[in-house]
């Protein structure tokens, strides 16, 4: 009896085990129903067990800091690559997330050893065809938007976002400190009313003719047109049109949704198989009809909204490493804030 005990006992710590080590723990910064359904998917596939934890981003990143080396995060999914860049800043990745499906599906530029994008957007203008001509656009870049031709036309997000933070690291990385805190300068002159509101919200002034631009990203325009944010904005998303800046030199600033490898992961191997999952066709395919993202592998084509209302011929910019979004993100916000960008 005494025999059949211990091996029972053992049979059940060994289970365990097994149950344990199949399974991957999300923290999810994305707040997309759609994702759930992707995470179901790769359950389904794989028998491995998805457990999510949703939040905003800085709520999930101070707990991922504050629970340190007890942390139960494998894999921190979120927004931009500049939150991703940051969380490495921090010390709280590590290396190996890579595997030769993650190679082969992402572009350099698009990744590192501790976090890789899995969807693409960008982040371009938005026009008045009304009261916007195709000579003002002519050759139009980011760095335009400081001409003074723009003064009281544009509206764009706060300098405390992360999109924003990312784009302005990116002029950083590409420009220089000094001649970005000039540009930001100009920036804030041309501004029709001070920064506020979120993305759709930009693409709205715009349709309302409170500006004549907006900045914001592309899979905005796809979401407002779908109807899933109600008659009002699909109606004002119809009277903007998509205008893709820097095509005559590096090409348009491209940002990603990226999943991070938090530091101490317990199960590494199946969050490297989950990430290779999200790199699947089926699974971008997924994004691009439900986020309306660009999608990060090659083969898949985006949303018909995006491909008919934005276009698919554009240069992206491909040379720009997306890890400088974190590495440039502190020099960003202190150009902005000190050029007045509230």
């Amino acid at each position: 009896m005494r025999k059949i005990t211990i091996i029972a006992l053992v049979f059940s710590v060994f289970a365990s085990s097994i149950a344990i080590a199949n399974e991957v723990n999300i923290f999810n910064a994305r707040h997309y129903k759609a994702d759930a359904e992707l995470y179901g998917k790769f359950t389904k596939a794989t028998g491995i067990k998805v457990n999510l934890i949703n939040g905003k981003s800085g709520a999930l990143e101070k707990r991922i800091i504050s629970e340190g080396a007890d942390s139960s995060a494998d894999l921190y999914i979120t927004a931009d690559a500049g939150r991703c860049g940051a969380m490495d800043a921090k010390g709280h990745l590590q290396g190996g997330l890579s595997s030769e499906a993650i190679r082969a599906a992402v572009p350099k530029s698009f990744r590192t050893t501790k976090w890789v994008g899995i969807a693409k957007r960008a982040r371009i203008i938005y026009y008045s065809p009304e009261r916007v001509t195709g000579a003002e656009l002519s050759g139009m870049s980011y760095e335009g938007l400081a001409d003074p031709k723009w003064k009281g036309r544009l509206v764009i997000r706060k300098s405390s976002n992360i999109y924003n933070k990312s784009l302005v690291a990116s002029l950083i990385e590409n420009n220089g400190k000094k001649a970005t805190a000039e540009w930001a300068k100009g920036v804030v002159a041309n501004m029709a009313r001070e920064s506020k509101g979120n993305d759709r919200a930009q693409i709205m002034a715009v349709a309302a003719g409170e500006a004549d631009i907006a900045v914001a990203n592309t899979y905005y325009l796809a979401l407002m047109l779908s109807g899933k944010k109600g008659a009002e904005q699909q109606e004002a998303a119809k009277k903007v049109k998509a205008f893709f800046p820097n095509q005559n030199g590096r090409g348009t600033h491209m940002n990603v949704s990226c999943a991070a490898l938090v530091k101490g992961a317990p199960n590494k191997d199946n969050a490297i198989k989950l990430v290779e999952f999200l790199l699947t066709p089926e699974s971008q395919e997924h994004f691009t009809n439900n986020t309306f993202e660009f999608p990060m592998i090659e083969g898949v084509s985006p949303s018909p909204l995006v491909v008919n209302n934005l276009g698919l011929d554009f240069q992206q910019d491909m040379n720009t490493k997306l890890a400088s979004y974190g590495k440039n993100q502190a020099a960003a916000l202190e150009v902005m804030t000190a050029a007045g960008w509230k």
